[in-house]
């Protein structure tokens, strides 16, 4: 048997479903012609008549939370990074070695260039890895979406791959550029909820 909320399978004798925890009603098939009635077990009730579970598109201020939630985790991993990387560049010696009131030192000038450089290089890096690698995996969603229940889809509601969950990260770089955050503000109000990454990689913002 199958429930009729969530389309679980249920237990024999059971009267509610373990997982919503909705009354179970007994399943009604009609037999085959020239079987007798009552020689149908439940368990051959074919489940395809159920509707699906239906999902709403994600608001806006679900997916800014979300948003939120994961640039505070990568925040600490590059803060976890930045010192290594600052020495690494020399800037640590750099600044030591600093004096405001005579002309910066060329070694100073490249060894913040280097620095910022690396920085801005490991934020892409990470970030695109961990948007992509939890979008295309079985959680559809980053950790900020797992926690508000949002999942990523293409246009039909499947999973998405890896490359187009990248082609999703790289495209909010197009929508960092859009003054005001008007590429974000999209997923306000069009019709699908979709921020103009979403549009660009042809996904989807579910509410599960």
């Amino acid at each position: 048997m199958y429930c009729s909320k969530c389309g679980s399978a249920t237990t024999p004798n059971t009267g509610f479903c373990q997982v919503c925890g909705t009354p179970v009603q007994p399943a009604i098939a009609a037999a085959p012609a020239g079987a007798a009635i009552g020689t149908i077990a439940a368990h051959d009730v074919s489940p395809h008549w159920l509707p699906p579970v239906t999902r709403t598109y994600a608001g806006f201020w679900l997916r800014v939370v979300a948003h939120l939630v994961d640039n505070l985790l990568l925040g600490a991993v590059l803060l976890a990074l930045a010192m290594p990387i600052f020495f690494l560049t020399g800037l640590g010696a750099a600044l030591h070695g600093f004096n405001s009131n005579q002309p910066p030192d060329p070694a100073f000038v490249a060894a913040l260039f280097g620095f910022l450089g690396l920085m801005i290089g490991a934020g892409l890096l990470l970030g695109w890895l961990y948007n992509a690698y939890f979008e295309s995996s079985d959680w559809q969603g980053t950790v900020g979406k797992k926690i508000l229940n949002l999942v990523v889809t293409d246009l039909s509601g499947n999973h998405i791959s890896f490359a187009r969950a990248s082609g999703r990260y790289f495209a909010k770089l197009i929508t960092n550029l859009i003054p005001l955050g008007i590429g974000y503000a999209l997923a306000g109000f069009t019709e699908k909820k979709q921020a103009l990454h979403d549009m660009i990689a042809g996904c989807l913002v579910f509410h599960s």
